[in-house]
Formats: C-alpha cells, structure tokens, sequence
C-alpha cells in the first residue's frame, strides 16, 4: 500500500515536472537553456537522493548484517536459557515425584501412629479394668520350675513388645516432624523452581520480539530505500530524455537563427549595393536627413514616426568635431519618452549606462546579430538584463543621456561585434 501511494505521487509529481514538448517552438534559446539548466540542477538533486537512498540502504543492510551476528548470539542464550528452562523443568519433575514419596511416607507414619495410639488406648483400659498386676505375682504364681521360665520368657516378650512399641512410636512422631519440614522445603523449592521457568519463558519471548523488531525495522529501511533508488531513477531517465529534447530543439533554433542571419546578410548587402546608387538629401548642417519608413528586412522599426537625424557611415563627430569618424548606428530624431520597441526578439544582455551611449539597451537575437539602443531616458527601461523579448515589445523609452547633442534614438546593429548598417536590416 505504502509502496503504491508513493509510486502514485512520484506520477503526479512527474507530471507536473515534465511538460509535452509540444511548446518547444515558442522557446527562445535562452529560455531553452534555461529550462536546460533546471534539468540539470534536478537532475543533480535527483542523483543525491540516489546517492543518498544508495547510502542509506548500504547502511541498513550493513546494521541487518549485524544484526544477524548479534542474532546468533541471541539464538545462543536462547539455548542456553531452553537447557536451563528443560533443566529446570526435570528438577521440578524431581521435586513433584519426591513430595509423592514423602506425602505417602508421612501418611504411612500418620496411620501407624494413630494404630499404635488406639492399641495403647487399649491396653491402659484394660489394665484399668483388671487392676494392676505386677510382674512379681505372675513368676511367684508358677507350678513348676518350668512354668516359671515359661512365664518369665512371656513377660520378657511383653515388656520388648511394649519397649519396642514405645520407641517406633516416638521414631514415627518423629518423622511426621522431619517429613513436614522436608515437605515445606520442597514445596518452596518447586516455587522457586516454577519462578525460574516463567522467569526463563518470559526472556525467550523477549528474545524472539527482539529478533523480530530489528529484522523487521532494517527491512523496512531497505525497502524503502529501494523504492526511492528506483524513483530517483525513473527521474534521471525522463529528466534525460527531456534535455534531448530540449536540446534538438536548441539545435534547430540555432540553424534557423543561422539561416536568418545568412539571409539578412545578404538582403543588407543588397540593400547596401541599392543605397550606393540612390542619391541622398544633405542639410545645410552637414549631416545627411532621410524621412525613413519601414522596409521588408528581418528587424522592425525601432520608433515610431521620427525622422533619420544621422546615418550611419563616417562623419564629423557632433561634439569633438573629429572628421571621418565613424557613425556606428542610424539616429532617430524623437522627443523624449517615445517608447522604444525590440527591432525582433531575443535576449536582452544589457540595461544600464554604458559609456558614451548613456542608458543603453542591447539585445543578442542569435546567430552573431545583436541591436543597441542608446540615450535612453534615467528611469526609462520596461525590460532587465536576462529578459526574452519579441519583436515589438517596448523595451525603454528615448532620451538625451550620454554624449548626445539632442533628444533622438541612437539605434545600431553588430554582426559578429561589428557594426554594420542598420538600414540594410529594416
């Protein structure tokens, strides 16, 4: 029952641990590696409950094995004490047949003694009846010499027998004294005897529940122990064939991601080629001004509205002047507090000022192609570092921090940590 009940539980439990894998294509990488990761930290829990279990039933067993040792000394004083209970038992057989004999001795003795009273009650009575004669007057009244030893032989008879009577009489009284005292004694010594044998009973007993509760209290460890052995493993296997999953699944995102990047590669590098040939509208201020509206690339605008303030390529830096220096990313001039959206989804790596860049954003989407926000407003981010983000979630909204001579969006892309022309990916 107990072993039902846990294997029931160990199913629920499973199965609210170990989902279908029929959501495998809403996971992100990161969210892949994530779940990966708890796998794994379950699955290292799991194996220390094996470890443990494993541990604990080696202990039992090492305890029953002892137990067993400590068992044969147990069934050792058990023989002892069942010779001493049988030797017991025979001297009480001794002791009960003696007090028969001595029951039938002092019986025999009470009887003669009572016949030997009623034959000198007898004798008195009659004596007093024939009134006394003396020994004397019996010799004196012979007829002849030989009559006199005829009488005297009679009363030398009479006088032994009357002797003879007295003596066994007083030996009969007192043996009935002697055989009480013996009967006393043996009646006492089959008590103390009948003591020893319940005494010897009540050890055996306890010897054999003894045996019987250590046994039982091991086995239950061991069984136990085995149970969440095989749970455990159960566990480790659905925990493995998960992570295979998980990870096939990782594989596949990563040749999808590896595809998109190959192909947004090359829609950038034909994009590039296209804007090499498209003339460009300079301000008066120097800096190139393009008013930009959503392409067909793989990244979303990152703003609404607003126009293109500076692109990227090479130019006269706004606040050092430097020539040539290179504009790494597109400008977007926006007011501040214009919510900023993920160009696609990905994992956020960064949400904290950085450098010149102010508070920055930066979101690696797999395959080497990451986006950066930059000048975003003090207190204006909506995601954390770790985040998984989709394509056009709000992940901030624009400002003035860092080096900026103005509220606008600094908005870049990187292949492979370079910078390439975000325009040739919206």
């Amino acid at each position: 029952m107990k072993k039902t009940a846990s294997l029931l539980a160990f199913m629920l439990l499973a199965g609210m641990t170990f989902q279908p894998s029929d959501g495998y294509a809403k996971n992100s990488i990161s969210d892949i590696d994530q779940q990966i990761q708890q796998l794994e930290s379950k699955a290292a829990s799991a194996k220390q409950e094996q470890k443990k279990a494993a541990a604990n039933k080696q202990e039992a067993q090492h305890y029953k094995n002892k137990t067993n040792a400590y068992l044969k000394v147990v069934l050792e004083q058990i023989n002892v004490v069942s010779d001493e209970l049988a030797s017991v038992s025979l001297q009480i057989e001794n002791t009960e047949e003696d007090l028969r004999t001595t029951k039938k001795d002092l019986q025999a003795a009470e009887e003669r003694i009572v016949a030997r009273e009623k034959l000198l009650e007898s004798r008195v009575r009659l004596m007093y009846t024939d009134g006394a004669v003396s020994y004397l007057d019996v010799l004196l009244s012979s007829t002849s010499f030989t009559d006199f030893l005829t009488r005297a032989d009679s009363l030398k008879t009479i006088v032994d027998q009357d002797q003879h009577l007295l003596d066994e009489h007083k030996r009969d009284k007192q043996l009935v004294v002697e055989k009480k005292a013996d009967l006393d004694r043996q009646y006492a010594e089959a008590k103390s005897l009948y003591s020893q044998k319940k005494q010897r009973k009540s050890q055996l007993n306890e010897k054999e529940k003894e045996k019987q509760v250590l046994l039982a209290s091991y086995d239950a460890k061991i069984e136990q122990s085995e149970e969440l052995t095989a749970e455990q493993e159960a566990v480790l296997m659905q925990i493995a064939g998960k992570r295979s999953a998980l990870l096939q699944e990782k594989n596949k995102l990563r040749e999808q991601q590896a595809a998109a990047a190959a192909k947004a590669r090359a829609q950038a590098a034909a994009r590039a080629k296209a804007a090499a040939k498209a003339p460009t509208r300079v301000s008066s201020s120097g800096n190139s001004e393009v008013t930009y509206s959503s392409g067909n690339g793989i990244f979303a605008k990152p703003v609404s509205g607003g126009r293109i303030s500076s692109p990227f390529g090479p130019r006269i830096h706004p606040i050092t002047g430097e020539v040539g220096k290179l504009h790494a990313g597109v400008d977007f001039a926006v007011p501040v507090g214009t919510s900023v959206h993920a160009a696609s989804g990905g994992i956020v790596i960064m949400a904290e000022w950085y450098s010149g860049y102010g508070y920055t954003v930066i979101i690696d989407h797999g395959g080497g192609l990451w986006s950066l926000y930059g000048h975003l407003r003090e207190g204006g981010f909506k995601v954390s570092k770790g985040d998984t983000v989709s394509k056009g979630d709000t992940i901030a909204e624009s400002g003035n921090t860092g080096n900026s001579t103005g509220p606008h969006l600094h908005f870049e892309v990187r292949d492979n940590g370079t910078a390439v022309n975000p325009m040739n990916y919206l």
